[in-house]
């Protein structure tokens, strides 16, 4: 066999090298963890032939692009400098992805007895800390050097194997050639339809879930599905136990259950007869409270928001629950604690929920999204387009089809006057939601709308000439021109025939930032909320601890609404609320209640803190039984409906 030229050699010895590699890999810890598994010779049996399945998938994504070039290289090439120089490098650097992979999949597993997921992934997202981690538990330069001498000692036993030889001395035909190339792309194809990495979830056992994965096909997994397992890495409770607990934290003297089963659909009543107007949420990108006088800066970088917020609802002790948009958007329309990994935004089967917009829409509102750039970034369009909302965003990636079931407007360049790489002007997106509103209201309809802002994201530009402090040179700049956009848009609007049937909502998607002393600092997830313009309320202020995802069951509380909701979020002003709010990052999760808090975190551990909020200062503290209950109730729960469709409409 030795002697038969192929083209194709090389990448069928890459292909060969993989299985044996990634055999090797299943094998070393199957035996690690063989012992204490509790496996059966028909589960080893299974972990090898899904895992096979699961390799040659690897295998077929890792070649298919060598296979097009093999394919389309003329014969007169192959025997060349430059042929050889690619295969090569392309080899070398294939088998170096290859190696380091396995070797950190014995370090993955060793911590978290598991192939790679969305931990993995977020270590890609935290790049410094990760490095600095590594080089400070590792011999990085032996490490690194061990990786290198052993894709060096494989590429040289390929290549004393006559491997790349006969690739290259080889005269496949062209028909030959196309044949290999489609039957891969086949198999590729077929591989991409069929197999997914729930198929290795089947197993009741989950050493033989893991086992049976392979670890880079796991890793594009939970980069594609943006999900951590909650039931694989935190503290459970007992299911029904956990739902039973969590019912009873949200039960309000004014709703009542619509069935027994492991949900929380309920219907919320009220006696009053219900008011209706148009509401537009704005939603202020990385705006922090403390940028805020009433909340103790000095700087005056924020005179209009202080201004309403004398003159509406203001809440001053509202936690955002992460630290992205995407989170934000997540607890702002579909009220729900944070989950591990991405947000729902960004998942799989994340359409047709149960959202505020769904609300809105049974009482005959039109939902619109406003964002002043690509909604395709972060899949927002996606999520906001397949849950009833419209869509008007700047059309950037023409060539990209987000599969939306609603109608997607463009802001044409004529409606522009600035733009960065993150999107228009607050300026220009506040004009494209009053001109949707002018004719909203000339057609009759009532409207909900949710504006996504982003003038305050680096790198901190706005048109000039708008406030006193210079174009993109500092944080407090993009602050105040927001605040000034806001100025701008309220002065606009107060002259609609409709703004005085429009309640408007200034809430962050997050905070400017996260970081902190503690593994999740409390008071960087402490966010400004306004309901502006609410009819027949005056100003106050509400001081109990709440969430973001409190606002819209709050707003329909003071509205006077009956409806069916999923909402985790409560009407804090119900004289049965307790104070608490969610916080998270990519892996911890925060259970927050007056001066403790919870954070569970992978591994299944949680850890205890109290807090001071006057000082700031959080300590460690013993275990709270009745703390941890009420963040398991809520985390655990939440995972569940997502993962098995509870959050459906």
């Amino acid at each position: 066999m030795q002697s038969v030229k192929n083209r194709f050699s090389v990448l069928f010895g890459f292909g060969a090298l993989l299985l044996f590699l990634s055999f090797l890999v299943r094998t070393v810890l199957l035996v690690w963890i063989y012992p204490q598994s509790g496996l059966h010779f028909s589960q080893v049996l299974a972990i090898y032939g899904k895992g096979i399945i699961y390799d040659i998938g690897v295998a077929l994504f890792f070649t298919i692009g060598y296979a097009l070039y093999l394919l389309l290289l003329p014969q007169r090439f192959n025997n060349t400098l430059f042929n050889r120089a690619f295969t090569y490098t392309g080899f070398f650097l294939a088998t170096t992805i290859l190696v380091f992979s396995f070797f950190a999949e014995f370090t993955f597993w060793g911590e978290y007895t598991g192939r790679f997921d969305f931990i993995a992934v977020d270590y890609l997202i935290y790049t410094y800390e990760v490095i600095s981690n590594i080089n400070q538990s590792y011999p990085l330069p032996l490490l690194i050097g061990g990786v290198l001498a052993a894709t060096a000692l494989l590429t040289w036993w390929l290549s004393r194997r006559g491997v790349f030889r006969r690739s290259f001395q080889s005269n496949t035909p062209f028909g030959k050639r196309l044949f290999t190339f489609f039957m891969l792309s086949g198999l590729m194809l077929l591989h991409i339809v069929i197999v997914n990495n729930t198929w290795a979830e089947r197993s009741k056992n989950r050493y033989a879930q893991e086992l049976a994965k392979a670890g880079i096909y796991s890793f594009v997994s939970a980069y594609l599905n943006n999900e951590l397992a909650y039931d694989k890495y935190y503290l459970l409770e007992d299911e029904q136990s956990a739902f039973n607990h969590l019912r009873t934290l949200i039960q309000e003297t004014n709703s009542h259950y619509l069935d027994n089963r492991k949900d929380i659909y309920r219907s919320i009543t009220d006696t009053v007869p219900p008011v209706k107007p148009n509401v537009m949420m704005v939603t202020i990108e990385s705006f922090s409270a403390d940028f805020m006088e009433r909340f103790g800066n000095t700087q005056r970088i924020t005179p209009v928001l202080d201004s309403i917020a004398k003159e509406g609802i203001l809440f001053t002790n509202m936690y955002a629950t992460g630290t992205r948009t995407v989170r934000g958007m997540e607890a702002l329309t579909l009220a729900v604690p944070p989950t591990p990994g991405q947000s729902i935004v960004r998942r799989q089967k994340n359409e047709q929920l149960f959202s505020v917009g769904h609300v809105f829409e049974q009482s005959g509102y039109e939902s619109t999204f406003f964002y002043g750039g690509d909604g395709y970034f972060d899949n927002m369009n996606k999520f906001f387009g397949n849950n009833g909302y419209d869509i008007t965003d700047r059309l950037r990636h023409k060539l990209v089809d987000d599969h939306i079931t609603t109608t997607r407007t463009n802001i044409p360049d004529s409606s522009v006057h600035f733009e960065n790489a993150w999107g228009i002007c607050d300026e220009d997106i506040y004009a494209a939601a009053i001109k949707s509103a002018d004719q909203k209201y000339a057609a009759g309809k009532l409207f909900y709308d949710f504006i996504m802002t982003t003038s305050n994201h680096r790198p901190f530009t706005y048109p000039s000439g708008k406030i006193n402090i210079p174009s993109g040179t500092s944080r407090e700049g993009a602050v105040k021109y927001t605040d000034y956009a806001i100025g701008a848009f309220l002065k606009r609007i107060r002259t609609k025939p409709w703004f005085k049937n429009t309640v408007v909502i200034f809430v962050a998607d997050h905070c400017a930032s996260s970081a902190g002393k503690n593994e999740i600092e409390i008071s960087k997830y402490h966010i400004p909320c306004i309901i502006y313009n609410l009819p027949g309320y005056t100003p106050q202020e509400i001081s109990v601890m709440c969430s973001q995802i409190d606002i819209y069951p709050t707003l329909l509380g003071l509205l006077h609404w009956s409806y069916n909701s999923k909402f985790y979020g409560k009407n804090v002003l119900q004289p049965d609320y307790s104070p608490r709010a969610m916080v998270s990052t990519y892996q911890k999760l925060g259970y927050l209640e007056p001066g403790k808090m919870v954070v569970l975190s992978p591994q299944q551990k949680a850890h205890f803190f109290t807090w001071n909020r006057e000082h700031n200062e959080q300590q460690a503290a013993p275990a709270d039984s009745n703390l941890l209950k009420n963040g398991l109730a809520n985390y655990q729960t939440a995972y569940y409906l997502f993962k098995n469709g509870g959050m459906k409409q």
